[in-house]
């Protein structure tokens, strides 16, 4: 067998081109496109393919240096903390505060089922937390993060990401697949729209729309804000990582014995200076420009760890996975209908809010927006759904997921 040893910049330049593969391949096969496939996860998920193959058949091993992986994965979660305004969420209306809380509610329980039934298909209770919230509301880039902190406790957790990985790409394709015709369903169940077409119609939500929520445009780079925009993220960074080390510190001194991601801290300090921006003008952070980095800072870290996904430690947890992920898909179906649906005002925006709720509760924001659209399409617009959705889907519940993720991952360690 061959071995290859990929060091740090090989490894970066591999992932690059197994991006823009992706790229290519998402628009050439509608499948992809259809089902909103990110372009890392596609271009990754094929060479990890490859090297399953290679490596099964005892051709070569391909290792590789994930020093880069780990910075850009800070990086994105750091962008995710310049997110979180509050100024966003008051401006958001009770609404939007509403869909958080229902929102950070399915991750509760999508994490309780998964270690709840734990001990029923004979995994530990961190192992079957892959399957929960991580990949399903927090999609591949959650489920890249958090995984491999899992999998470095010890031999009994063996194969998280690789499951966590494959959860969440079950989760995109059953979340574009469900979103639609459980709305389609409520509306004809409960006959709502002939009477909000005549009353409310396409007037509904004409609250003042935070157009760098709803439209991430792509704006008119300015050489220096853009320098700026990645000064912050750095300067988020490197105080967040010693007050991740300041947290993990103070918990030494409590029976609780934990060890935070490397990312909390960051996120933090980069939540706090978003909201002194927000209300100091001198401060002025780049946003638009951070949300840009935010994106490149995703592909690549994605990119990377589905390259690198060591598909041959899934083999033995198939059916238990399966089993757990059947679960979530039925935890799903009645939270929407008993929960999203009668919280959101059970109306025809609630409806169409169910189908984008799908869309990221199972796999990710752009699934979720897609749903709607396709909802829309058939029936009428609805303008409060577009609010609500994006700003819950790409600013908070990210932050409120890895929260809750933490508590599980400490509490049951």
């Amino acid at each position: 067998m061959v071995k290859i040893n990929m060091d740090m910049i090989q490894t970066i330049g591999l992932a690059v081109i197994l991006l823009l593969i992706g790229m290519k391949l998402r628009k050439k096969i509608k499948f992809f496109e259809k089902y909103c496939i990110p372009a890392p996860v596609i271009g990754g998920f094929l060479f990890s393919i490859l090297v399953f193959i290679l490596r099964q058949t005892n051709i070569a091993e391909i290792k590789f240096t994930d020093t880069l992986q780990k910075f850009f994965m800070v990086m994105f979660f750091t962008s995710v903390g310049f997110n979180a305004s509050l100024k966003v969420l008051k401006k958001g209306g009770k609404k939007v505060l509403i869909f958080l809380f229902v929102a950070a509610g399915l991750c509760i329980l999508q994490n309780a089922v998964a270690v709840g039934l734990a001990k029923f298909v004979g995994l530990p209770p961190l192992l079957a937390l892959m399957t929960g919230s991580t990949p399903m509301t927090g999609g591949h880039g959650t489920s890249a993060a958090v995984a491999p902190t899992i999998e470095a406790l010890g031999p009994a957790y063996k194969g998280a990401n690789a499951i966590a990985i494959a959860s969440a790409t079950f989760g995109l394709i059953v979340g574009s697949a469900m979103g639609g015709p459980i709305a389609s369903r409520l509306i004809k169940k409960h006959k709502l729209l002939p009477e909000h077409f005549v009353k409310d119609g396409i007037q509904h939500g004409d609250e003042d729309i935070d157009e760098e929520v709803l439209k991430r445009q792509k704006p008119y780079l300015d050489g220096e804000r853009f320098s700026m925009a990645f000064f912050y993220i750095l300067i988020a960074m490197g105080i967040g990582s010693y007050l991740s080390i300041f947290i993990d510190y103070l918990m030494s001194f409590t029976n609780f014995e934990a060890h935070f991601p490397v990312y909390i801290g960051p996120m933090i300090v980069a939540a706090i200076i978003r909201n002194l921006s927000d209300n100091v003008k001198a401060m002025n952070a780049p946003t638009k420009e951070i949300s840009i980095l935010e994106d490149v800072a995703l592909s690549l870290f994605l990119s990377m760890a589905l390259m690198t996904l060591r598909l041959w430690e899934l083999i033995d947890l198939a059916l238990p996975v399966i089993i757990l992920l059947v679960a979530q898909v039925i935890l799903i179906y009645f939270y929407l209908n008993w929960i999203t649906f009668k919280a959101m005002g059970s109306d025809y925006d609630a409806a169409v809010m169910v189908s984008g709720h799908c869309g990221f509760g199972l796999g990710a924001t752009p699934n979720g927006i897609s749903n709607m659209k396709a909802v829309t399409e058939k029936y009428i617009y609805s303008k409060m759904a577009f609010f609500v959705i994006p700003i819950v889907g790409s600013l908070f519940i990210d932050f409120a997921n890895i929260s809750i993720i933490t508590i599980f991952t400490q509490f049951f360690k």
